[in-house]
């Protein structure tokens, strides 16, 4: 129960002390929008591995190599935990919003903080709100900026990954980008496992080759969710062993 806490007191530390943070960064915007953008990044990523290191959760990384530096990609990955997202985004080498559900709007601070960092809101029961969506991740990839997306739609309380949505994979599509296979092994062990309770664990994280969808055969493209899924389960398959 303290590390679970000390993660709550941190978490709104961060998000009050942040207010004047954010006017800061929106001022700077104005005059260099690089240095306000991976001024946000890094900030977010400094207490997010501050939150993991409190958990006391031990991550192996494996195919990191993987991850291309120079340009942006569509991260796609399963997801078993509110932590999934924290593992991933503090090892992001450049500017990545992630793809969130619109019910994370109705959070003040949070919210401005997510906008900050290109986070774009999907509503799931509207098509074309989601439509917008995808194509607002069109435009920042294209603009160099990457976008982490999980599939299956919602966090996943089973053992077995759920289908992959195939309209995720539009952003990489559209745009050419790579796609960077992300497993993520044992995260739900963090926290979802035994709520309320945080405690330390193992957690691994491989980034697999990337896919590039224009180099898979017409099938294989057809259904690259379906594909981009299997080779996840894969990775997922191999580690399970490692734990």
């Amino acid at each position: 129960m303290i590390r679970f806490l000390l993660v709550v007191i941190t978490v709104l530390s961060y998000l009050i002390l942040g207010i004047p943070v954010l006017l800061v960064e929106w001022i700077i915007g104005k005059f260099n929008k690089q240095a306000k953008d991976y001024s946000c990044l890094r900030m977010v990523q400094g207490a997010f591995k501050l939150i993991l290191w409190i958990t006391g959760v031990k991550t192996t990384v494996i195919g990191e190599e993987n991850v291309p530096k120079d340009q942006a990609v569509l991260y796609v990955g399963n997801h078993r935990s509110y932590f999934d997202i924290l593992l991933t985004y503090s090892r992001c080498p450049g500017l990545t919003g992630y793809v969130a559900k619109v019910e994370m709007l109705r959070y003040w601070l949070l919210r401005d903080w997510m906008k900050a960092l290109y986070c774009i809101f999907l509503d799931r029961e509207n098509m074309k709100a989601g439509l917008k969506t995808i194509l607002q991740g069109i435009e920042y990839i294209k603009n160099g900026i990457s976008i982490c997306i999980f599939p299956e739609g919602t966090r996943n309380r089973t053992d077995e990954m759920l289908p992959f949505k195939e309209g995720s994979m539009k952003m990489a599509e559209k745009t050419g980008c790579p796609i960077i296979p992300m497993a993520i092994t044992n995260s739900a062990e963090i926290f979802e496992n035994h709520l309320p309770f945080i405690r330390p664990c193992h957690v691994i994280l491989e980034y697999g080759t990337p896919i590039y969808p224009q180099d898979l055969p017409k099938e294989e493209r057809k259904f690259l969710g379906a594909y981009t899924q299997q080779r996840i389960q894969e990775m997922l398959d191999k580690n399970a062993a490692l734990l």
